[in-house]
């Protein structure tokens, strides 16, 4: 039986259109370093943004990007992203709010997990009028453990916090990170959602244990368990 389901935050339970990775692009290009969202899909998507920034740069110049510089594109990525989310209007995905609404009626816990820090995080949900403790039981975010997706320290902190071992967990993501955060945890599935950031392709990589295209596809898979 299922206890708990883990949802990534962007293009995964909220859409927001892809501006943290459309943000990252003209941060980039700030500092003289030219790319496309689809770069930026392919390297960060799902990761804590200072190592997608990292990774991306390397990506692009073939080269290991200095500390230095990796500081100052991020600094300038959080106070564009936090400027940004201010006004940005984005939303649950209708589908992702009904499924919440029915895991809370079967008593299944729900947590929110994102590769943000827990500032960008929280403004994103009050954008979004999403409460914790009323509508999600757990917001864990990448400043809250010491290390970053793929590794499994956010989800097994969630499972520490609602004492639900990850065997009866589901993690579903919108990128080939997040599934392999879920499988590094050990949850019982690890789902790719086609809704944001890669494709089915590319989520196939990380050898998901399904791949949906809408949230509502999510219930049958838990009631068959």
């Amino acid at each position: 039986m299922i206890r708990l389901v883990i949802f990534d935050m962007a293009g995964t339970a909220i859409d927001e259109d892809n501006l943290v990775y459309k943000t990252i692009v003209e941060s980039l290009k700030h500092d003289g370093i030219q790319t496309d969202l689809n770069t930026v899909l392919e390297y960060c998507a799902g990761k804590e943004k200072k190592d997608a920034i990292r990774d991306v740069i390397k990506e692009i110049t073939k080269k290991n990007p200095t500390a230095e510089l990796v500081d100052k594109i991020h600094e300038e990525f959080k106070r564009n992203l936090y400027t940004i989310y201010k006004t940005a209007k984005m939303q649950v995905f209708p589908s992702v709010q009904k499924v919440i609404e029915t895991l809370k009626q079967k008593d299944v816990k729900v947590s929110f997990n994102t590769g943000y820090s827990r500032e960008v995080a929280e403004q994103i949900l009050k954008n979004v009028d999403i409460h914790i403790g009323q509508d999600i039981d757990v917001l864990m975010t990448a400043s809250d453990v010491k290390n970053s997706r793929p590794a499994p320290d956010m989800i097994i902190e969630i499972c520490k916090k609602l004492e639900i071992p990850s065997n009866l967990a589901i993690k579903i993501g919108d990128s080939s990170v997040d599934i392999q955060e879920g499988k590094n945890a050990k949850v019982k599935y690890s789902i790719g959602i086609t809704t944001g950031a890669q494709n089915r392709t590319q989520m196939e990589k990380a050898s998901p244990d399904f791949i949906i295209d809408d949230m509502l596809e999510l219930l049958p898979i838990i009631e068959g368990v």
